[in-house]
Parts: structure tokens; sequence; C-alpha cells
């Protein structure tokens, strides 16, 4: 993996640079050995056809497969007779039993599980969970870490099938609500309004609104669509493939009200979740925090805590650390229980309890958002058809009124 840093030399010149690494403390320890110190580290984005073939694997199939292997690795089976009695399960999945092949060559030919995992080509696998089996491969946790994994993404999944399921009924309201007013627009309004075109009386603005956007909607509909489509592309794009786009919009993400808090509970409750498995498999602190770092989605939070472990491996509280550090503002309640954990030396306890905490929270506020949402949606469905039912008759009414 290609790693990018930026620091100080010896003489205390900036520099700035890439590294070749298996990991980022590898990384890091190949930069102190250069007499490099280094102010954030970071893995690059590398345009390849590889990257852009390699999905992410999904998280039902990520906790499926540390469940199964944890289980196999616990009943006494080696690495290798655990994923060949997983290939004979999962016949029928090519994806993921060429996922599974490909682990197996590796470790038949003598590489760890980390290693195989890092360098297998069909699925993209979160870096903190390589990274954890990587340590708890070293330390002899393997199977406790793996059914912590298991565990954890069964939960986030849990989450996902939640918020997709509450997401149903809006969405077909809204694309109820598109398609009954583009019907309107394309269809009634230009038929209406060949009943004006006789008359010479002056149109009410309203009317001569609805009628002119009619007339765009219809003229330049195809054009429309293309270019909905091609910023949806280039926004998705540029959000996974370029660092400047991807930062800059996650900064904008957490400053929204209600979205970025969510965003930040989320985030805040994923990493507690993590640094507290770590913590109770026996990862040492620094460690744990690191790894813990790599679950963020978000850029800000990411480059926020990775300044922090820096102070965290040189012996600073990480309460203390983020503190110190400048970005982005977390949650007091989050600063609070961490550094009295830290004080009372109970940091996987509190952590764990903040990370229910916060998925209480963020289930509460995403059921009075969806809850207020239809309602919503409602009354926009009743406003659209209502403007475009008054601007065609108004002009009716007029004339109804002249003739008398």
């Amino acid at each position: 993996m290609l790693f990018k840093y930026k620091g100080f030399d010896k003489t205390g010149e900036k520099v700035k640079g890439t590294v070749n690494a298996n990991s980022k403390e590898e990384a890091g320890h190949k930069l102190r050995t250069l007499n490099i110190y280094y102010e954030s580290l970071s893995l690059t984005k590398e345009f390849s056809l590889e990257v852009f073939s390699k999905r992410q694997m999904p998280g039902e199939l990520l906790a499926t497969f540390s469940k199964e292997l944890s289980s196999y690795l616990n009943s006494g089976m080696t690495i290798l007779t655990a994923i060949k009695l997983l290939e004979n399960q999962h016949e029928g999945e090519k994806k993921y039993l060429s996922f599974l092949n490909s682990i197996k060559t590796m470790i038949d030919e003598g590489k760890s599980l980390y290693n195989a995992l890092n360098s297998q080509k069909v699925y993209a696998l979160p870096e903190f969970f390589v990274q954890s089996l990587n340590i708890a491969g070293q330390s002899g946790k393997m199977v406790e870490v793996l059914t912590n994994m298991g565990n954890f993404f069964s939960a986030q999944n849990k989450v996902k099938k939640q918020v997709k399921g509450a997401m149903v009924y809006p969405t077909i309201i809204f694309t109820v609500a598109i398609a009954m007013t583009s019907f309107l627009i394309a269809f009634v309004v230009p038929k209406i309004t060949e009943i004006f075109e006789d008359t010479e009386q002056k149109l009410p603005p309203i009317t001569q609104f609805v009628l002119n956007l009619s007339d765009f909607l219809t003229s330049y509909y195809i054009y429309l669509i293309a270019g909905v489509i091609l910023f949806v592309v280039l926004f998705k794009v540029s959000y996974a493939k370029v660092d400047t786009f991807h930062r800059t919009m996650d900064g904008l993400l957490l400053k929204v009200p209600v979205l970025g808090a969510l965003i930040q509970n989320h985030e805040l409750g994923r990493f507690s979740y993590i640094l507290s498995l770590m913590l109770s498999s026996g990862v040492a602190y620094a460690q744990a925090v690191q790894l813990a770092t790599a679950s963020f989605g978000n850029y800000k939070l990411i480059e926020l805590f990775e300044h922090a472990s820096i102070k965290v491996l040189e012996g600073n509280k990480l309460s203390n650390a983020l503190q110190l550090t400048k970005g982005v503002k977390l949650k007091r309640n989050f600063m609070q229980s961490l550094a009295l954990g830290e004080e009372s030396s109970e940091v996987a306890n509190i952590l764990d309890n903040i990370s229910h905490l916060y998925a209480e929270e963020n289930e509460d506020k995403l059921k009075l958002l969806l809850g207020l949402l239809e309602p919503f949606m409602m009354l926009f469905i009743g406003v659209v058809v209502g403007v475009i039912v008054s601007a065609m008759l108004l002009p009716i009414f007029t004339m109804t009124q002249g003739l008398k």
C-alpha cells in the first residue's frame, strides 16, 4: 500500500511525499528510521482498474465470514482447514467463493491471514478490520477478535436495514409526487393551454409561470434528465476519488443542522465500539486508537483522530490530544466520558456504553425525522397540485366572469 505523509525532517524543514508499506504502523516506522516526523499519514487513493473493479465487501457477508471463521478456529481447526470448509459451504456464491479461494491459496503458500486478506483482489475490506486481524494474529486473540467483528458488522447491517425499511414509504410518496407533477405539466397543462391561445386576455402571473415551466420541461426534458444523471455520476466519482472534494463535502455535512449531529453520533458510536472491542481483546491502547480511527468514514474526523493518535503514541491521553488538536468540535459527553474512562482505566466499558447510547439516540432521531417527513411529502404533493390547478382555473373563472 502507498501512504502519503507531511511532516518535518531532522533539520526542522517541512517535507512531504509517499512511502510504501503493508500497514500504517509500518509506514510510520519507516519514516522514523528516515528521521522524518510526520504530522499526517494516510493511505493514498490509487487510480487503477483494480481499484475500480474491487467492490466493498457487504457488511452482511463480512459478518458471516467473521462468525463462521471464528467458530471453526474455536473448535481447533487451522485457518487453512477452516477456509476450505467455508468454500464447501458457499459453492453457489461465485464472487465470495473466488475470495475464499484467493486467500486459501495464499495461506497455503505460507502467508498469514492478514497478508492474504490484504493481497486478495476480489473485495475491498475495511482497513480497521484487516489491521485488527493483523494484531489479533500477533497476540493470539484471533477467535475473540473475529467474534467481536462478526457481532459489530451484524449490528451495523441491522441498522442499515432499519433505515432502508423506514425510507421505503417516503420514497414511494416522493416518486408519486414527481410522477403526478410531470404528468400534469407534460399532458394536462398543454391541453388547457389551447383554450387560452384563442383568447387575447392577459393571463395571471401564476398561470403564465406554469405555462412557461410546462413549455420548458417538455422541450428540454431529455437534457434535464441527462444533466441530473451526469451530475450524480460526477458527484459520486469526485466524492470517491478526489480527496479535496471528499474532505470539503464531509466538513459541510458535519455543519448541517440535525444531519451533522446524526453523522457525528454514528461515527463516534462506531469508533467507541471498535475501540472498546480492541481494548477488550487485549490490544494496546495506542494501537487500538489507531485501529478504531480507521473505522471513520468522515474525512474531517479521520484527520482529527489521526493527529490525536500520533500524540497518543507519544504517551498522551486521547482526551487531552483531541482537545489540543484543531478541527471538528466533538460532542461534550463523548469527551467527558473518554476523559473519565482514561482516568479510571475503564475506557472499554465506558465507550461501549457510549456506543449504545449514540445508537439509541440516532434511532430515536431518525424515527422522529421520518415521522415528520411523511406529512411533509403529502403537503408537498398538495401544494404542487394545488398551484397547477389554481393556475389553470383562475383564467377560466376570469373568462366566465367576463362573459356575464
